[in-house]
């Protein structure tokens, strides 16, 4: 009987035990089989994310190529007028005015005898409004600049090799300052500009002192003054970069701007931009030439009017670190000749023959004000030998010192206080007045 009981019970518990064994396979294959759809979903998904990234890659790549191919070149304009709007698809248009009033405690002009020693304090305003239309299809840009202006601020009251407030514009009368096309060429590892065309957009130029609008006032921080650049002019202007890290710029302008006779009184420049990232910091490194024959005069020969001005020089920038740049500017001219039309105090011509400014900004971060902007320059104006001898001056170096502090109130308004110091100006060379001059001033900034 208990044999018979035995047996009852172990075939009672093999039976269960067969039933869960069964169920927890019919489990596994059921959990299997979930796994694997889950799984097959999973990479369906993986697969669209993949698309979609690919998809936005290829979309950030075109913007990028689009947005890069004419502005890796050296041609940012020198006048920041807000953000552009854009009206249609390509098409921007933006628009400033900057203020500038100056003082100063020492009115020099030697031809304003009574005026002089005096102090002084003046105004000027500027207007910009530009407009510009990308062609993205064919790589093509076009380009109008007006500008508009009234008051001479100081610079009617001062006799100096190169004055202090290069955004004075005595011009009440609207006017097209540019007029452009840019065509893209070879892959846009080449552009021609032509047109209407600033040549210090695209020679001479500098990351940190070359916009009078935002930097420097003064005007040897805006450019080197031994530079005769033409006033917006006629010109064409080839740009070639066969690396990322060079840039060749050639230009050629019509120097009387006058639009009569273009070639009888060309000039010529030529650039060559090295462009760095050293330990990630970006920098560029600029040398040109130049030739003018808009007829100069021979200081020691003046029976030769038809002589050539011809020059050289450097312009670098170099990013310190995240919040320092640092810039330096050397120039030199043909100390040998002048210009009948470059004139102080009515009829006395003076000629240029070295140049050189070094500086820095910091930007405001460490402070609490990444949008403020602490620059300081110093340089100094040698002039010509050749113009010593012909009026027997002693003729000193120029020195220029220029600090401003650009105060960020909103993204349509900026403030910048602005400090210059100018000794031996004129060369000392200014009948009864040698002192320095001294400049105190505020630039209003307003972006539409």
């Amino acid at each position: 009987m208990r044999m018979i009981t035995f047996l009852i019970g172990l075939c009672f518990f093999a039976n269960v035990c067969f039933a869960d064994e069964v169920s927890i396979k019919d489990e596994l294959a059921q959990l299997k089989v979930r796994i694997e759809a889950l799984e097959q979903k999973l990479a369906t998904q993986e697969k669209c994310m993949d698309e979609q990234k690919q998809c936005i890659l290829g979309q950030n790549k075109k913007i990028s190529e689009y947005e890069s191919k004419l502005s890796k070149f050296d041609a940012n304009l020198h006048r920041e007028t807000g953000l552009p709007e854009q009206i249609v698809k390509g098409l921007e248009i933006s628009a400033g005015a900057t203020m500038v009033a100056q003082g100063t405690n020492n009115v020099n002009n030697a031809s304003d005898a009574a005026a002089m020693k005096n102090s002084r304090t003046d105004g000027s305003y500027s207007t910009d409004i530009t407009i510009g239309k990308e062609f993205e299809e064919i790589a093509g840009r076009t380009f109008l600049h007006l500008e508009n202006g009234q008051g001479a601020g100081l610079e009617d009251n001062l006799t100096l090799y190169s004055n202090v407030n290069r955004d004075a514009d005595d011009d009440v009368n609207v006017r097209v300052t540019e007029a452009w096309y840019e065509q893209g060429l070879f892959n846009d590892k080449a552009v021609i500009t032509f047109g209407k065309l600033d040549p210090t957009v695209y020679f001479d130029d500098n990351a940190i002192a070359n916009d009078e609008t935002t930097q420097f006032l003064g005007r040897m921080f805006r450019n080197a003054p031994t530079i005769d650049f033409p006033d917006n002019t006629m010109g064409i202007r080839l740009a070639y970069m066969p690396k990322e890290w060079i840039e060749f710029n050639y230009g050629v302008f019509d120097g009387n701007n006058d639009w009569e006779k273009i070639t009888d009184n060309l000039v010529n420049m030529g650039q060559v931009t090295f462009k760095t990232n050293f330990f990630n910091l970006p920098g560029n490194y600029r040398f040109y030439g130049w030739d003018n024959n808009t007829y100069y005069t021979k200081w020691l020969d003046e029976t030769k009017t038809k002589e050539n001005a011809y020059g050289f020089g450097l312009s670098f920038d170099q990013r310190a670190n995240n919040i320092v740049t640092i810039f330096t500017r050397y120039g030199w001219q043909n100390p040998e000749v002048y210009s009948p039309n470059i004139t102080v105090t009515g009829d006395l011509n003076y000629s240029l023959e070295q140049s050189w400014s070094a500086g820095f900004q910091v930007e405001g971060k460490p402070w609490g004000r990444e949008n403020d902007v602490f620059a300081f320059a110093v340089g100094q104006i040698f002039p010509s030998e050749d113009y010593k001898k012909y009026y027997d001056y002693s003729a000193k170096p120029e020195g220029h010192l220029e600090a401003y502090y650009k105060i960020y109130v909103n993204k349509h308004l900026s403030l910048s206080p602005d400090f210059q110091y100018i000794w031996n100006p004129f060369g000392k060379d200014i009948v009864d007045d040698t002192n320095g001059v001294f400049i105190g001033g505020m630039r209003t900034q307003v972006d539409f």
